[in-house]
């Protein structure tokens, strides 16, 4: 039925006001935002906290309503959830991004550095994610296969320049990277896992060829890291 066909009772129906209409952009614009902070905040509190994250502190600090974070994350395991989803993209969505920028050995230090980052995110978050996982409300991500994934990329990009070596397993460098992660904690400076990481960055060279990465590669692609965003 057109606004001015008359309705069953003869009455004829009003048109729709266009405030009405549009109404419903502004709400769903406010709503991404909303969540887009709720979630840069719920990233900065889990990589600060000590313990348990109080989701109040989160919606503080957030700038919105402790009812907004629910409306946006039910529970304490959504919120997690989706935390750990967007980091998990945002790692490896980046490197196509950095080796069009930097050459593929300084892409790899840059990337390793916005990984590191991932995973102090996820150490607040470490006992949510288990519980959730081992209960199956939450699906068991593929982070492993997708980190591995992206060093297999860079990798192949070092060895057709002939800066990183050709003759190295992507998988074997993920392992590498988790012995570090394995062997800090979150008491460590961040210069001790860069030197270990600097490490591991020495050993993809070619043998012979090129100096090594040492503290300065280290400082470079944390600086490298900031400035693009990885």
């Amino acid at each position: 039925m057109s606004p001015s066909e008359p309705t069953p009772s003869g009455a004829q129906a009003a048109p729709a006001p266009a405030a009405a209409v549009d109404a419903g952009r502004p709400a769903r614009s406010d709503a991404r935002r909303n969540r887009e902070k709720l979630l840069a905040a719920a990233r900065a509190a889990f990589v600060a906290a000590e313990g348990t994250v109080a989701l109040e502190a989160i919606a503080r600090d957030a700038g919105v309503g402790i009812g907004t974070l629910y409306r946006h994350f039910p529970t304490r395991e959504a919120l997690v959830e989706a935390v750990y989803a967007a980091e998990l993209d945002d790692v490896t969505a980046c490197a196509p991004a950095l080796l069009a920028e930097f050459p593929p050995e300084v892409a790899l230090r840059v990337w390793v550095d916005r990984y590191a980052a991932f995973v102090a995110t996820k150490r607040g978050m470490v006992d949510t994610l288990r519980a959730g996982w081992a209960s199956g409300t939450m699906a068991t991500p593929t982070t492993r296969e997708r980190v591995t994934a992206v060093l297999a990329t860079i990798l192949a990009d070092g060895a057709r320049t002939g800066s990183l070596r050709a003759d190295v397993e992507p998988e074997d460098v993920t392992a590498m990277l988790l012995g570090v992660f394995l062997s800090t904690t979150a008491s460590d400076t961040p210069e001790r896992a860069g030197r270990l990481f600097d490490l591991v960055i020495d050993a993809l060279r070619p043998t012979g060829g090129g100096e090594t990465g040492g503290g300065e590669t280290g400082g470079r692609g944390g600086a490298d890291a900031r400035s693009t965003g990885a």
